[in-house]
C-alpha cells in the first residue's frame, strides 16, 4: 500500500494529460458545447465516434505516463498498463458501455488530485473482463509453424498448418490503402502526375477499355509478360517526375527498388522450394556468380501472388497461397516487424497486410477501372521507407554498415551493435522470437543476447522473470540484463496501435466474432470473476462485497455484455525486447556425444534450480537448450533460455491450470493430454529431446529428415499422442532406436533407454509428483559423460546391446 502510494506522489500526473485536456474543448468548440454536460451530449447517437476518440486518447495518455509501468495491475499480477490496453481494446468494441467511463472523465476534467483519479482507474479496469488470460492459459494448443522440426516443409503440409496457425484472414478492411500509404513522401501528387502520362497521347497505356496490351486469357504466364512491358514505362514516367523535383529533393522520391517476376524460379532461403508469383525486390545488389541465384527470399520487400481470376479470390487459393509468401519474407528478413504484400486476380487486385496476430486486406479494385489507384499502388511500393515497408526502426547503421540499437539502462543511454543473427522462427502469427549476438559499444568484451518476440500484452513478461532468476541466483539459466517494450513513433510498438494503427478488423465484410467462442469454451466465467474480485492494496474497493465475493448481477450483466467485445477486439500482441548476459550454441551442435549429454545435465540442473525459484519453464525444446564449448566465452557451459511460456507456480491464478503448452515433438505425454502442467512434464521433455536428436543428428549439427518423424510436425494432437504413448512401450522403444537412431548416436541407445525406464517406470505414465526424478535423470546422464563406448569420437552401425536385443527386430537403414 505504501509502496503504491508513493509510486502515485513520486510520479505526478503533471501536465501528462494536456493533450486530452485540449482534444476535449476542441471537440466542444466545434459542437458548441462548453460545459461538462458535453459528457452527455457527445454520447449520444451521431456523436458516438467523438466519444470514442476522446477515450482513446486518453487511454494512450494514461499508458505513455511513468507510473502505469510501475502500479500494479487490477487483477493483482503484472502492471496497470496491461490493464489500461485490455481497456483499449474494449473501448473500440461497439457494445462498449460509455456511461461507465463517464466518473473517471469528469474526474480528468475537473482535475481532481491524481490519488482520486488512479482510484476511478482501477474501478473501471475492474468491470473489464480478461479473456484472453484464460484464452492464453486454459484453450487447447493452436497448431504453428513455428514449431515444425527437422521438416523439409511440403507445400500442401506447411500450407494446412499455417491456415490453422493464421485463423481468419479478414478482408475489405476500411481505409486499408490510406493507413499504409497516405504517409509515403510524394505518392499523391507523384501517383497521379504518373498516371496523367498514362492516359496521354494517341496510343495512352491506359484507356476506355483498361492498361494497354491487358491479356484476354489472365495466366500467369500472360499477366507476367504485360507486367514486365507496363512497369518499365511507369518507372521511367516516376524517374521523369523525380527529375522535375530535384529542386525540392525533400519530396522527390528515388525508386530504389525493382519488380520482379520469376514465377517458375525457386528463391533460396526457405526450407521448401518456394517460388513467387511477381514482387518488389531490394535493386542495390551486387551482380552475383554465373549459376548463383542473384535475388533471396531475405531480398523480397512485396510479394505478389497472380491468380486468374476472381473466383479465385478465396481464402482456398488466392489467400493461402499470398500468406505462404509473407511467411517466407517474414522468415528470412530478421528486422521485418510486417510485410505489405498484393494479389491479382483476374484484373482484381487486393492489397494485405501480415503480422504476428495474422493478415488483413483491403477492398478489391479493378485495375482496368481504376487505373489511378493501381499507379498509386505500385508507385507506393517503390517510394515506401523501410519503415513503411515493415522493418523496424529501432535498429540502425554505422557507417560502416553495422548495425546497432540503443536503450537506456541504469538511467544512462547505452548502444548495443549487432554481431550477426542467431535465430528467427519460421512463423506469420505468433510470438516470432528473433535472437542476435550483440555486445556494447563502449566493451565489446561482454557478450549479450538480444531477443525480440511479439506476445500478448496479458502474458507475463520474459524480463521480469529473468531478473527473478537472477536475483535469486539460478543457476544455468540465461541472466538478466535488460528488457523493454520497443517503442517505434513515441509510442509502444504493439499490432493493433503501431502495426494497424487502428485498422479496424470488425468492420471486414468476414469479419465474425470467432474468438466468442474460443473463449467461453475456454471457461471465461472464472476468469472474469478472478478479474472483478481483486482488490489493489491502497485503492478503495469499487463495491462493499468482501474479496472473492461475486458481484451484485446488474454489474455481473453489465460486464457480461461487455465481455463479448472484449472478446471479439481484445487480441493484441506487443513487441518485446529482452537482453540476456549468455549465449552459446544449441545443444544439437554439441561437439560430441558426451558434451551432448553434458549439456543435457546442466540443463536439467538450471530447470530444477528455476523450479526451485518458484518458475515452471514450460517449453524445454532442442533450441531452447544451449550449450557453451568456447573457453574464452565465459557464460554458463549449459543452460536454458527462453522463458516465454514460463510461470510463477505459487500464485493462484489461472496461468497455472490446465493447458498444453511447448513445442509439439518435445512435449510431454500428460502435457498433451491437457494436464496441469508439472515439472514432471519438463523432465520428460529432456528425454524427448534427446530422443530427437538422436533420429535427426548425424553428427554435430548435421541435421537429416526422417518422414516417419516429419509427421509429427503435422498429425494432430490426439494421434501425436497415441504416437507417443507407443513409443514408450519397450519393445517399440527398441524397434525405433534400432532402425531410426543414426550410427553416430546408436551408442546412446542403451543410456536413453536408461532415461526411458526412469520416466516412464514399467512402460507407463508416471502418477505421482516425483521430485528425485531429477536426481536420477541427472545421474544416467552424468555416467553417460564417462561411458568409454559413448566418449568415442567413432560411429557405430554394431548390433544391439545384449539388454535391448531381445526386444527389436534387426536394425534397418531408415
Amino acid at each position: 500500500m505504501a509502496d503504491q502510494q508513493n509510486y502515485i506522489k513520486d510520479h505526478p500526473i503533471g501536465k501528462g494529460l494536456d493533450d486530452f485536456h485540449t482534444m476535449f474543448n476542441s471537440i466542444c468548440d466545434k459542437a458548441g458545447i462548453c460545459t461538462l454536460d458535453a459528457l452527455e451530449r457527445l454520447g449520444r447517437e451521431g456523436k458516438q465516434t467523438n466519444m470514442q476518440d476522446l477515450i482513446l486518447t486518453l487511454i494512450l495518455k494514461l499508458r505513455l505516463l511513468p507510473v502505469a509501468r510501475l502500479l500494479p495491475s487490477g487483477s493483482g499480477h503484472g502492471i496497470l498498463r496491461t490493464d489500461l490496453i485490455r481497456l483499449n481494446s474494449a473501448v473500440n468494441s461497439d457494445t462498449f458501455d460509455f456511461d461507465s467511463i463517464k466518473p473517471l472523465l469528469c474526474s480528468i476534467l475537473e482535475r481532481d488530485s491524481d490519488e482520486r483519479i488512479w482510484e476511478h482507474i482501477y474501478c473501471l479496469i475492474a468491470d473489464i473482463p480478461q479473456p484472453i488470460a484464460t484464452f492464453l492459459e486454459q484453450t487447447p494448443w493452436i497448431y504453428t509453424t513455428s514449431g515444425i522440426m527437422n521438416s523439409s516443409e511440403k507445400r500442401e503440409e506447411v500450407d494446412r498448418i499455417l491456415k490453422l496457425e493464421l485463423g481468419p484472414l479478414y478482408v475489405d478492411v476500411p481505409s486499408f490503402s490510406e493507413t499504409y500509404f497516405g504517409q509515403v513522401a510524394g505518392l499523391e501528387a507523384g501517383s497521379k502526375a504518373v498516371f496523367k502520362k498514362c492516359v496521354e497521347g494517341s496510343n495512352p497505356l491506359f484507356g476506355s477499355q483498361g492498361w494497354r496490351g491487358w491479356p484476354a486469357v489472365t495466366s500467369e504466364k500472360n499477366v507476367v509478360c504485360w507486367f514486365h512491358n507496363l512497369f518499365p514505362k511507369l518507372e521511367a514516367f516516376a524517374k521523369d517526375y523525380s527529375a522535375a523535383l530535384a529542386s525540392t529533393p525533400a519530396t522527390a522520391p528515388t525508386p530504389r527498388r525493382k519488380l520482379l517476376a520469376q514465377p517458375n524460379t525457386p528463391l533460396p532461403g526457405s526450407a521448401g522450394k518456394r517460388s513467387m508469383d511477381i514482387g518488389f525486390v531490394k535493386d542495390d545488389l551486387i551482380a552475383a556468380a554465373a549459376g548463383d541465384f542473384r535475388y533471396r527470399w531475405s531480398h523480397v520487400l512485396v510479394p505478389g501472388e497472380l491468380k486468374m481470376g476472381p473466383s479465385d479470390d478465396i481464402p482456398s487459393i488466392a489467400w493461402i497461397s499470398i500468406a505462404t509468401y509473407a511467411r517466407e519474407v517474414l522468415s528470412a528478413c530478421n528486422t521485418r516487424r510486417f510485410v505489405l504484400c498484393f494479389t491479382l486476380c483476374g484484373s482484381l487486385m487486393r492489397l494485405w497486410e501480415f503480422d504476428r496476430l495474422g493478415g488483413i486486406a483491403s477492398k478489391q479494385f479493378d485495375i482496368n477501372k481504376d487505373g489511378l489507384q493501381f499507379v498509386h499502388t505500385m508507385l507506393g511500393f517503390l517510394w515506401m521507407s523501410s519503415e513503411e515497408l515493415g522493418f523496424d526502426p529501432t535498429f540502425k547503421r554505422m557507417p560502416s554498415g553495422q548495425q546497432f540499437i540503443e536503450i537506456s539502462r541504469n538511467g544512462a543511454s547505452e548502444r548495443l551493435m549487432i554481431d550477426g543473427a542467431m535465430i528467427r522462427q519460421h512463423c506469420i502469427a505468433g510470438r516470432a522470437t528473433t535472437c542476435w549476438r550483440a555486445y556494447p559499444e563502449d566493451d565489446p568484451q561482454i557478450r549479450l543476447v538480444i531477443k525480440d518476440s511479439w506476445q500478448f500484452p496479458e502474458r507475463d513478461v520474459e524480463g521480469d522473470l529473468l531478473r527473478k532468476a537472477t536475483d535469486n541466483k539460478v543457476i544455468n539459466v540465461a541472466r538478466y540484463y535488460h528488457h523493454e517494450t520497443v517503442q517505434v513513433g513515441g509510442i509502444d510498438d504493439d499490432i493493433q496501435s503501431s502495426v494497424r494503427r487502428g485498422l479496424d478488423i470488425t468492420k471486414a465484410s468476414n469479419y465474425k466474432p470467432d474468438w466468442l467462442d474460443i473463449g467461453l469454451r475456454a471457461g471465461v466465467t472464472s476468469v472474469s470473476q478472478r478479474g472483478r474480485s481483486s482488490n489493489v492494496a491502497g485503492i478503495e474497493p469499487c463495491s462493499s462485497q468482501p474479496p472473492g465475493s461475486p458481484l451484485p448481477p446488474r454489474r455481473q450483466s453489465a460486464g457480461s455484455k461487455r465481455l463479448e467485445a472484449s472478446i471479439t477486439t481484445l487480441l493484441n500482441r506487443e513487441h518485446r525486447r529482452t537482453i540476456v548476459r549468455d549465449y552459446g550454441q544449441p545443444i544439437y551442435k554439441a561437439s560430441s556425444r558426451a558434451s551432448l549429454l553434458a549439456g543435457l545435465e546442466g540443463c536439467l540442473a538450471g530447470h530444477e534450480s528455476l523450479y526451485r525459484a518458484g518458475l515452471l519453464h514450460r517449453d524445454i525444446s532442442i533450441n531452447n537448450l544451449i550449450i557453451n564449448e568456447d573457453p574464452s566465452n565465459l557464460s554458463w557451459q549449459s543452460f536454458l533460455i527462453d522463458l516465454d511460456l514460463a510461470i510463477e507456480i505459487k500464485r493462484d491464478s489461472a496461468s497455472g491450470a490446465k493447458s498444453i503448452t511447448g513445442t509439439r515433438a518435445f512435449m510431454a505425454v500428460g502435457a498433451l493430454m491437457g494436464e496441469q502442467h508439472s515439472f514432471m512434464h519438463d523432465i520428460e521433455s529432456f528425454f524427448w529431446v534427446l530422443f530427437w536428436i538422436c533420429i535427426h543428428y548425424e553428427g554435430p549439427g548435421k541435421e537429416r529428415t526422417v518422414p516417419e518423424f516429419d509427421k509429427w510436425n503435422y498429425m494432430d494432437t490426439n494421434t501425436l499422442l497415441k504416437v507417443k504413448i507407443g513409443e514408450v512401450n519397450s519393445s517399440i522403444f527398441a524397434q525405433t532406436a534400432a532402425q531410426n537412431f543414426t550410427d553416430y548416436y546408436r551408442p546412446l541407445i542403451p543410456l536413453a533407454n536408461r532415461l526411458r525406464e526412469a520416466i516412464f517406470p514399467g512402460g507407463d505414465r508416471w502418477k505421482y509428483e516425483d521430485p528425485g526424478l531429477y536426481a536420477k535423470v541427472r545421474k544416467v546422464l552424468a555416467e553417460g559423460c564417462t561411458d568409454p563406448d559413448i566418449k568415442s569420437q567413432g560411429v557405430t552401425s554394431s548390433p544391439l546391446p545384449a539388454t535391448l536385443a531381445g526386444h527389436t527386430a534387426s536394425p534397418t537403414t531408415p
